[in-house]
């Protein structure tokens, strides 16, 4: 048997530059081991180091097996760099068997490194710092078991994590130590080198006891997340056994409690739902429209919308200008087009000697769709059927101002206003007329030209966008 003993436990250089010499032999898995420092040695096993790699030689394999092998190297199993010799062996011939996830051994190593990536997360979550006061000033100190050698590859997350504390992990594997400026790794160290507890952990005790909430226990998940293995190290686990034992009877009492009273404060500051019937007949006037769009529940839009954003302009302008939707800045202030499309749209109006004053600037859809997104409410296109269920309102706009013209900003104003999808950008320009004889012109809307990554490309589709409601212009003047 032809083995290799390496320098330590999670040698991978070491086993890596052996590995090279020992394909370089034709040595071949089922006849090498590799060993580590604390391995004992067979009867029959030839620790002999392998031959130099012959110069020129090259050894390429892809680097997906150097990740792999990277998490491998840190499980606790005995057999890990043979199963990585294996696999190389294996790589020389079959250069695609790490996309094979069914082959036993990819399998097996995949595994591993998924257990290794646990323990990593697992030791980020349940490292439990203790200060002491030494000659240099303060100093935090855990101790930890982690399941498998994780300790070099997880201390520079506690590093940048704790910058401006000095600290010490001790593990079984050894120990890292940040003195605010320096990351060093030293020997192994056992528990009763780990200070007792501090009045931090008491604080940090009372916090998780009196965040636990019985209602919300399950206790396999609960293991499942936060191991037994890792309790002993853990200061608030000796809490949990009692936590659990009550927990029933702290439910019962929750439930039998009355409920509080909401407070008073808030409640004046939350702005009460107002339900207004939807009209029946449509309004005989713009501000009756826009006051009975306010409770509009024609579809589920309203609920998280600030209010409905009917249009703006003189009561019989003889062109009608209609986007999508409200966006952001639409939805807190009430009126169409006040954003970055609106100051788009604002600007090739005045280029196509238009003005803005004199049309009538609405959308296809009266309140904003949107999803959150941090502190910031992203835009999201309303579907065909809120776009069906808004016409009504837009219908209702364009009986009471009559326009001559109506130019439509986009697929989704098309849809609202044609009541059929169409191909702006083959279509745009090209007048089509509605069953009552009023001229409808397509162009892109505004946003879209804002998209546009390629400022030469964004400045020929502005100039289209302009001599597009300059064609607008033409026909409003002529109809």
């Amino acid at each position: 048997m032809r083995c290799v003993r390496l320098a330590s436990e999670i040698d991978l250089e070491g086993w890596r530059a052996a590995a090279r010499g020992l394909l370089a032999e034709g040595s071949p898995p089922s006849n090498t081991c590799f060993l580590t420092r604390a391995a004992p040695g067979g009867l029959f096993e030839d620790e002999a180091p392998p031959s130099p790699v012959p110069p020129g030689s090259s050894l390429s394999v892809p680097r997906a097996f150097l990740d792999l092998a990277q998490q491998v190297a840190l499980h606790r199993s005995e057999d890990r760099f043979d199963l990585l010799y294996r696999l190389l062996w294996r790589l020389q011939r079959e250069r695609t068997l790490l996309h094979i996830v069914s082959d036993r051994d990819v399998a097996d190593a995949m595994e591993r490194a998924k257990n290794v990536s646990r323990a990593a997360h697992k030791m980020k979550a349940f490292v439990r710092f203790r200060r002491i006061e030494e000659a240099g000033g303060e100093r935090w100190i855990a101790w930890f078991e982690p399941a498998h050698r994780v300790l070099e590859r997880t201390a520079p997350f506690f590093q940048r994590r704790f910058t401006t504390m000095r600290w010490t992990i001790l593990t079984p594997d050894g120990t890292a130590d940040w003195d605010g400026e320096h990351l060093t790794f030293g020997p192994p160290a056992t528990k009763d080198q780990a200070p007792e507890g501090d009045d931090v952990e008491d604080f940090w005790k009372t916090y998780y006891a009196s965040t636990f909430n019985p209602a919300r226990l399950k206790t396999k998940m609960m293991q499942s997340e936060m191991p037994r293995r890792y309790w002993a190290n853990l200061p608030e686990a000796s809490l949990i056994p009692g936590m659990i034992r009550e927990a029933e009877a702290r439910l019962g009492t929750m439930v039998a409690t009355p409920a509080s009273p909401a407070n008073a404060r808030l409640m004046r500051a939350i702005a009460p739902v107002v339900v207004r019937p939807e009209p029946v007949s449509a309004p005989d006037s713009l501000a009756a429209l826009n006051g009975a769009a306010q409770g509009c529940r024609r579809c589920p839009l309203w609920r998280d919308a600030t209010q409905a954003v009917c249009g703006k302009g003189p009561r019989e302008a003889p062109l009608m200008i209609v986007g999508e939707q409200p966006g952001d800045q639409e939805d807190l202030a009430g009126e169409p087009f006040v954003g970055p499309a609106g100051q788009v749209l604002d600007t090739a109006l005045a280029e196509a000697d238009l003005d803005r004053t004199a049309a009538w600037v609405t959308n296809a859809v009266k309140h904003f769709k949107h999803e959150p997104r941090g502190r910031r409410r992203l835009h999201r296109t309303p579907d065909a059927g809120e776009v069906e269920a808004c016409r009504w309102w837009l219908d209702a706009e364009r009986a009471l101002v009559k326009p001559r013209l109506i130019v439509t900003l986009g697929a989704t104003a098309a849809l609202g206003v044609l009541g059929r999808k169409i191909a702006v950008t083959k279509e745009r320009g090209r007048p089509v007329q509605l069953d009552d004889g009023t001229p409808v012109l397509p162009t892109v809307h505004p946003s879209y030209l804002l998209r546009l990554p390629d400022a030469a490309t964004r400045e020929v589709e502005r100039a289209r966008f302009v001599e597009d409601l300059k064609a607008a212009k033409a026909l409003v003047e002529t109809v």
